[in-house]
């Protein structure tokens, strides 16, 4: 067994070009004190539960470069200080991602900017798999590429799924150009972490104070994400794909009865040529989510809208506000124990492919 000292210096040396950084624009991070506190492990029941946070974000300096991008200086969180922010946590694995920054970007940039992304996460995770799995990168801008990408990062690099923002350039995900990327996702039976990255519609009315641009911007741009691919028949074309929405799913859990009375209202404002095989609302329970959404009483609306078994953990770490993420899934009233360690861990377990 390795020791602590030895730990640190692999991971270093794993970590050497990766950024770890907020769910903002490259560089919006905050970092941790120093220090090597004892790792928290987490218990449920008397069962030690091993946690996996779903939502965890990184960056590649060097991939960030091909398109003129840097990584601000204060942002970076290195290999010692991520270890001990997980260990203060209780957080034993996480899923990095990477926030698409390169749907802008032509083919041959993307191509190589991918590759390089996804190589880099790939290293990382073969030297500490007991800590780190990664959501590969893909150029969504173009579906085809998009899906071969996703094909060599899970069967070439190991990587567990894709990470993909809530539009690209524009278009809606559920556009049938993008159905190559739909198909191998679930084809692969990986998961697919959809994060919202922001878009120049939304920007434009969320200028100003209160963070609005974060704070009600990302979850309205997931609601509009997924609304699309429930309403233009991307989930019945695609039943098998297991997509995670962050930030609990936006907006959307918790209006979504208004979702089942648009086409009943407006039949006319709704397709002949989409006929979705059931309600609107039932398709959030074939989702899942992360349970960043703050409070007792939203993770009891969440839980009681999609299922317990549709909740994964999440800290948007380094992002500091989700700090007690593992506590909040410990002490919301009104859980079993199995739902518990099954959100904290257990369900994330299955889906990322965890021995």
């Amino acid at each position: 067994m390795r020791s602590r000292r030895q730990f640190i210096q692999d991971l270093t040396g794993a970590l050497a070009g990766v950024a770890f950084v907020g769910c903002g624009l490259p560089g919006d991070a905050h970092g941790e004190s120093p220090g090597a506190p004892r790792r928290r492990e987490v218990v449920v029941s008397g069962r030690r539960v091993r946690t996996v946070d779903i939502h965890a974000h990184c960056a590649i300096p060097a991939a960030m470069a091909m398109m003129d991008l840097k990584v601000a200086p204060g942002s970076l969180l290195l290999g010692p200080d991520r270890l001990q922010a997980m260990d203060e946590q209780g957080i034993d694995v996480e899923a990095l991602s990477i926030n698409p920054y390169w749907y802008a970007a032509g083919r041959d940039v993307a191509t190589a900017l991918i590759r390089l992304q996804n190589e880099k996460l790939a290293e990382l995770c073969a030297a500490h798999p007991d800590r780190f799995v990664a959501f590969a990168s893909v150029a969504l801008q173009f579906p085809e590429l998009a899906a071969e990408q996703l094909q060599h990062a899970v069967r070439q690099l190991g990587l567990r799924g894709a990470a993909i923002g809530g539009s690209v350039n524009g278009e809606e995900l559920s556009n049938p150009k993008f159905h190559p990327f739909w198909a191998k996702a679930e084809e692969l039976g990986v998961l697919v972490f959809l994060h919202p990255q922001g878009t120049e519609e939304l920007a434009r009315r969320t200028r100003g104070n209160g963070v609005l641009g974060n704070v009600i911007g990302n979850p309205l741009e997931t609601t509009i994400a997924l609304s699309h691919l429930i309403f233009e028949g991307t989930l019945d074309r695609y039943p098998g794909l297991k997509l995670c929405a962050a930030h609990g799913g936006g907006y959307l859990p918790s209006y979504a009865p208004r979702s089942d009375q648009g086409c009943i209202t407006f039949p006319e404002r709704c397709s002949p040529d989409v006929h979705l095989k059931k309600r609107p609302t039932e398709y959030l329970r074939d989702l899942y989510y992360d349970s960043i959404v703050f409070t007792d009483e939203a993770l009891r609306h969440l839980v009681a809208q999609v299922g317990s078994g549709r909740i994964l953990l999440g800290t948007d770490h380094p992002y500091p506000w989700t700090r007690t993420a593992v506590d909040h899934i410990l002490g919301v009233s009104g859980l079993s124990d199995a739902e518990r360690a099954g959100m904290l861990g257990d369900t994330a377990a299955k889906l990322l492919g965890l021995a």
